[in-house]
């Protein structure tokens, strides 16, 4: 039943005595907006303060509290505030800028530390409106002159707060949250959950939920999900404000919340808020067994997507277990645990420490696609990176087992079709065979940038100009922030001989993190190509990659007719990377002009399986062996063509 539209929102405001001179304007501009607000200074004398003030508090459509350096300690304040919380209105409000105390940091505060009273003021409207929607009323103008936001009052519902009970389904506002167009893709990012456990050991586990989440959006067509590299560059610098926090992400929602688990009880909550509004859209706390870990967080996912989007067409509403992943909560644990590690990226142990964790969880469930996906993925990071040539073969051929197994349990896991098509590549030059899985990773991960970013990798060595322009334009707009992306951006962009914008790609990504490996080479590659070689031996001397950084010293210099210089490079790359820089030293050899040499090099390289081959078809560095019938039949060996 919809609520009454004109009787007034109901308010009890929670404070501490010393704070009632700071409390007064709040109720006032409360007031002002056809607010009803209840606080104590209401109480005549005699009155029984206890039952009378539960009663209000029970009554209230909404529980504001006024956190302040004072009411942090104030137990009355803290009650109430907690009936707030379970009832799901709470508006919190700080008004000196002192953070709420534990147990109520995963609400969003709305700042009144710089508010002089005026009820027309941001901080003051926001209020307004959270309070207006839990009352189940649709937000009113600040005055006449400024304009209405649209909402369709027609199906607004009871509450305000869209709520998930049980396995319910989710009421919203016909044509998607707060009258946005069913049309429109819907952006979100969902925020690393926060763990309230107290051990920091479980940052893991509450970071994999949100993941977890993140992931099972990013499968519905209609969402754009903001990739986790984004976010995490957004989160360092410390914003409060959700509204800040979507307009730097320039998305429409943000998903937040937080975990916490004692032992094997577990509490997550969760919020969905408007990023340019800052009003709650849905919210829900769970309070389940551990064991009740992949439930919730499908009930979250599939809660979120359809207040986004306000209809089923085009929503996942497959969970994590059907898509690869486990009913095992052991299983789940060991491959957060594994991610955690992946994610540090700082060397050999964490990528070998990656590797155990899951294993771990393969060996409690055999059929985890996610997890043999996740290990296959890293044996080719290893061994690229930290084996020798003699160990490669077996390597690869066990990453390509695993790989298939998590294709035949999960073929509509893009993660899986991705990874098989990245060791077919990477690990067995199987430049062919790897077409068919990353073509279908790429239908099925539209919503993925990792996916995607490994697709136009692909497309683009593959001399697939506008398919790798589409998939990378499109990683971008779901990770705008990930200095990895724009890496990878250049590399598209030079593949595809499209010089400056590979040089605008590559500054944008040292902007984003000025240590990224490749991207100084990357940049040195394509001014080398524009001829602007003082600045291309600026970039190489810059490059912290050693092969990369070698290689290209050796190619400048010689152009630059510093051929002892050049020729030091030369010894040096060889001393310090040998055969596993093959490719390397023949891209050093053509560019000298000393082409037998360079093509008896590609030749060792597809002897010993040196994935820079991959390179070849489209790799400026070996154009002059381009019209070599040796370097054609290469190619066509390859599998280019």
């Amino acid at each position: 039943m919809l609520p009454e539209l004109d009787k007034p929102a109901t308010v009890f405001l929670s404070y501490t005595r010393v704070d009632q001179k700071r409390a007064l304007p709040v109720i006032k501009a409360l007031e002002q907006a056809g607010i009803k607000v209840w606080w104590d200074g209401l109480l005549e004398a005699g009155v029984s303060f206890l039952p009378t003030t539960e009663a209000a508090l029970e009554a209230a459509d909404a529980v504001v509290v006024l956190w302040s350096r004072s009411s942090v300690s104030s137990n009355w304040v803290r009650d109430e505030a907690t009936r707030g919380r379970d009832r799901n209105c709470l508006v919190p409000l700080s008004i000196d800028g002192t953070e709420p105390p534990l147990g109520f940091r995963q609400f969003q505060v709305i700042d009144f530390s710089r508010w002089r009273g005026k009820a027309e003021a941001p901080e003051m409207q926001r209020a307004v409106r959270a309070v207006q929607g839990f009352a189940g009323q649709a937000p009113q103008p600040a005055s006449p002159s400024r304009p209405q936001q649209r909402i369709d009052r027609r199906t607004l519902i009871a509450g305000g707060a869209v709520v998930l009970a049980g396995g319910a389904a989710l009421a919203v506002w016909q044509g998607g949250l707060f009258g946005s167009s069913a049309q429109t893709d819907k952006r979100v990012a969902v925020l690393p959950f926060r763990n309230l456990s107290g051990d920091p050991g479980q940052d893991f586990f509450a970071e994999g939920i949100s993941e977890q989440i993140r992931s099972t959006l990013s499968r519905n067509a209609r969402l754009l999900v903001r990739a986790p590299t984004s976010i995490a560059s957004v989160a360092k610098d410390g914003l409060d404000d959700l509204t800040d926090v979507a307009d730097r992400l320039e998305v429409d929602f943000v998903l937040d919340g937080a975990v916490r688990r004692s032992g094997e009880e577990l509490r997550i909550s969760a919020t969905l808020t408007d990023g340019k509004t800052g009003v709650t859209g849905w919210s829900e706390q769970f309070e389940k067994r551990l064991d009740d870990v992949f439930q919730i967080q499908d009930e979250i996912a599939n809660a979120v997507a359809a207040a986004m989007t306000a209809q089923t067409t085009g929503t996942s509403k497959s969970s994590s277990r059907e898509l690869g992943g486990t009913s095992s909560v052991s299983a789940y644990e060991a491959y957060l645990r594994g991610n955690a590690f992946y994610e540090l990226r700082s060397g050999e142990a964490a990528y070998r420490s990656a590797l155990a964790q899951y294993e771990a969880a393969i060996a409690k469930d055999a059929n985890f696609a996610m997890a043999l996906a996740a290990r296959a993925r890293v044996i080719v990071v290893i061994t690229n990176n930290f084996v020798q040539a003699s160990e490669f073969k077996a390597a690869y051929d066990d990453a390509e087992a695993a790989a298939r197994r998590a294709v035949k349990l999960a073929p509509d896991l893009a993660f899986a079709q991705s990874t098989l098509g990245y060791v077919l590549l990477q690990g067995k030059l199987d430049l062919r065979g790897a077409w068919e899985p990353y073509a279908k990773a790429r239908k099925l991960g539209s919503g993925d940038a990792g996916v995607l970013s490994l697709y136009s990798a692909y497309v683009a060595e593959m001399g697939h100009k506008r398919e790798a322009a589409e998939a990378i334009k499109r990683a971008i707009a779901l990770d705008p922030l990930n200095p990895g992306v724009f890496r990878l951006a250049a590399f598209v962009s030079y593949c595809g001989r499209d010089y400056p914008r590979a040089v605008e790609h590559s500054r944008k990504a040292l902007a984003l993190n000025s240590r990224i490996e490749g991207s100084h080479a990357h940049l040195g590659d394509a001014l080398l190509q524009m001829a602007r070689l003082d600045e291309a031996r600026a970039e190489y001397v810059l490059e912290n990659n050693e092969m990369q950084r070698l290689t290209g010293l050796a190619i400048v210099d010689r152009k630059l007719g510093r051929n002892d210089a050049a020729q030091r490079w030369m010894a040096e790359l060889v001393k310090a990377v040998g055969d596993a820089g093959s490719y390397q030293q023949a891209q050093v050899l053509a560019q000298w002009g000393e082409a037998d040499q360079a093509l008896a090099k590609l030749r060792f390289a597809r002897e010993i399986g040196d994935v820079g081959l991959a390179l070849a078809y489209t790799d400026p560095m070996l154009d002059p062996l381009r019209g070599s019938p040796e370097f054609s039949r290469l190619l066509s060996e390859l599998g280019f063509g």
